[in-house]
């Protein structure tokens, strides 16, 4: 972001500081079989994913925003292209650039076939009928509003994702297939695929429209990037023996190897010992007092994280384990004082996480870094517009996968489409705008905190609806309205632990040198919709085959049902939130509005507003040590060896990165053929 007169600190992550004039030339053509590759291994990883997920329960193929299975194929092709270039001289089988493509591409649908969409989907059209009982009375009050043509109308096609078929342990995948009752499936899918691609394309035109003004007027800094894109440039300069062969880089290959070799040896042969990465660190504060937030502090240890935590910003991986400390502080502060809020203040929320009051900072902060990013952007959305309307020439759209204007056109389309889509079913117009705004808001600061603060592992706070509710209330919607937000928001806009916006938006820094538009822009929609397409059939394939029941989809059943669980409370009794929500939601807004202020006026500010969004995150309470080593490591190169050091060492914290997900990648391997699985990096 630029600061005040532009003035703005040398960043030894930034990889320009390292490029000569080479860094600013347009890229590379793309080749056709690039594309090819990429579809097949993304539909492959889209197909396997559910069932080594949900039946094998092994390490997720497509976890996170830095998939597994993407990042573990890409090394390994590599490794093979330049060994095929050494036998077959003279014959580039796919460039570097061309193996970025393949790797972004699979990294796009990976998250769709599981919690981006796949994990809880067929969940989210079946358990308003599967989990009615007399007690709950969901088939009084929530059947009657249930727009038919969302939700399949057989009870015997609801049992049997449930139950499984008959035999259906013993039937090949081609018979269950073919058993499947198409007909009461065939109608909702089509209505809800229409709904998610049309939600796809608006991604894709609002990360087109932002691009040029995060990727070269902000040069935003991508950590999740660094290691595949260094490795690439290595291989097509010929130079990835050097590349591995590097001395600190091997040093950092070797700890997670090691701590994994040994860990996996002690899950499968318990008399091997175990090396620890989770402490525990609760036990040692106290239940009551200032140190109170911290009482079920835990310490986890992954190298990969620490690796990208190094390559951020230090501002940036400061700001996340700052925060995080100062938001168990202020439990306790307010505790001391004599600020005991209970949490049923809170009133009916869909928070993924939030539990306590405190954590509803959010819903303001999220609002005015929004706001921020719009300021920041104000002339190059002014130029946007002026090309979108023919007002003049502009520069925008150069090196773009669409044109400015058929990028703003196609964002305005399809937001209409979308509006329509709710209004249809039941929303009013008014409030599906508010809905659709909010929806992408927060989808669009996400995306940002998670790219620039390369956090591989992310999780909301709050959901996009419970700042509506908590500032025009639940009778704002109509109980059609309220019914349909929230199974719409289940199905794509809550659950960012894999979600497509941020991987869109790596992908446009990947592809922004490169030729080939069309190619690319055609690749990446058709992977979009073969990722979808085979992520749902294998899901339902994998459903009907063993029954929801015997899967591993604890998590997908409990979290669904607390969405109409909640739905149901507030269509029965539609109570505001306590004041103490709106008290929380205007302090999280005047402390980001603070934090923005100060961040883009004073140089030498410390803190980078995006530590606060996360502060409250679940995802930062397993990774908060992984930044904070990350940052310190980072802070003691700059401080004591300047850019010269860091460009050495970072090839360490490069091969922790690689290091922990080769391991990971194997020990999933391993598992998908086992019983059980050694799970090397978070659930």
């Amino acid at each position: 972001m630029n600061r005040k007169n532009n003035r703005k600190e040398p960043d030894p992550t930034d990889e320009s500081l390292y490029k000569g004039d080479d860094s600013e030339r347009t890229g590379d053509s793309i080749r056709l079989r690039a594309v090819v590759v990429g579809l097949v291994l993304a539909v492959a990883i889209c197909a396997i994913t559910p069932f080594n997920n949900a039946y094998r329960q092994a390490t997720p193929l497509g976890g996170g925003h830095f998939p597994l299975a993407p990042f573990f194929i890409l090394v390994w092709m590599t490794l093979l292209v330049a060994a095929m270039g050494k036998v077959y001289k003279g014959r580039t089988w796919l460039t570097g650039k061309e193996l970025l493509l393949v790797w972004i591409l699979m990294a796009l649908v990976s998250g769709i076939a599981y919690t981006g969409l796949a994990r809880t989907f067929f969940i989210n059209l079946t358990a308003p009928y599967h989990f009615a009982t007399v007690g709950n009375r969901w088939k009084e009050v929530l059947h009657p509003l249930l727009p038919k043509a969302l939700y399949p109308q057989s009870q015997e096609a609801i049992r049997g994702l449930y139950n499984g078929l008959v035999g259906g342990r013993q039937m090949g995948w081609w018979d269950v297939l073919r058993q499947i009752p198409w007909e009461a499936w065939i109608p909702p899918l089509l209505i809800w695929s229409s709904f998610v691609l049309l939600c796809y394309f608006v991604m894709i035109c609002l990360v087109n429209l932002l691009s040029r003004q995060w990727l070269h007027n902000e040069r935003m800094n991508f950590p999740l990037l660094q290691v595949p894109l260094l490795m690439e440039e290595a291989a097509d300069k010929n130079g990835l023996g050097s590349f591995f062969a590097n001395r600190f880089l091997l040093a950092g290959l070797l700890v997670p190897v090691f701590l994994h070799l040994i860990n996996g040896l002690h899950f499968y042969y318990p008399s091997v010992p175990q090396i620890p990465t989770l402490i525990l660190a609760g036990p040692y504060f106290p239940k009551h007092g200032l140190f109170s937030g911290f009482h079920k502090l835990k310490i986890y240890i992954y190298p990969a994280f620490i690796g990208f935590a190094f390559l951020a910003s230090k501002q940036v991986s400061f700001s996340f384990w700052f925060f995080f400390i100062l938001g168990g502080l202020l439990i306790g502060l307010l505790s001391l004082l004599g600020y005991n809020i209970p949490a049923a203040t809170l009133g009916i929320t869909f928070g993924p996480t939030l539990s306590r009051p405190e954590e509803t900072q959010m819903i303001g902060a999220y609002g005015v870094f929004f706001l921020f990013l719009l300021w920041l952007a104000r002339h190059h959305l002014l130029d946007v517009l002026r090309q979108a309307f023919r007002f003049g020439e502009g520069n925008a759209s150069e090196g773009e996968w669409l044109s400015t204007r058929m990028a703003f056109w196609g964002f305005v389309i399809g937001t209409l489409g979308i509006v329509i889509w709710f209004r249809y079913f039941g929303i009013p117009l008014w409030v599906s705008f508010l809905v659709v705004a909010a929806f992408f808001m927060v989808m669009l600061v996400a995306s940002r905190v998670i790219c620039q603060g390369g956090i591989a592992y992310f999780t909301l706070t709050v959901a996009p609806i419970d700042g509506l509710i908590a500032f025009f209330g639940p009778r704002f919607f109509t109980s059609v309205g309220i019914l349909v937000a929230g199974v719409v928001q289940k199905v794509l806009f809550v659950d960012l632990r894999e979600s497509l916006m941020p991987s869109l938006l790596h992908a446009r820094k990947i592809t922004h040198k490169m030729l080939s538009r069309r190619m690319i822009v055609g690749g990446i929609s058709i992977t979009l919709v073969a990722g979808m397409v085979v992520s749902l059939l294998s899901m339902l394939l994998l459903c009907y085959k063993f029954g929801v029941r015997e899967l591993q989809l604890d998590w997908a059943n409990r979290t669904t049902v607390a969405v109409y669980e909640n739905i149901y409370s507030l269509i029965e009794s539609p109570v505001r939130p306590g004041h103490w929500v709106m008290v929380f939601c205007v302090a999280g807004a005047l402390v980001m509005l603070i934090l923005v202020i100060c961040y883009h006026w004073f140089y030498w500010w410390p803190i980078h507003p995006i530590g606060y969004l996360t502060a409250y995150s679940s995802a930062m309470r397993i990774l908060w040590f992984s930044f904070f080593l990350g940052w310190l490591c980072n802070a003691l190169c700059i401080r004591y060896g300047g850019v010269v050091l860091f460009k050495r060492l970072r090839y360490f914290f490069i091969g922790l990165i690689i290091g922990d997900f080769l391991m990971g990648g194997i020990w999933a391997l391993i598992g998908l053929f086992g019983e059980a699985s050694f799970q090397v990096l978070p659930d």
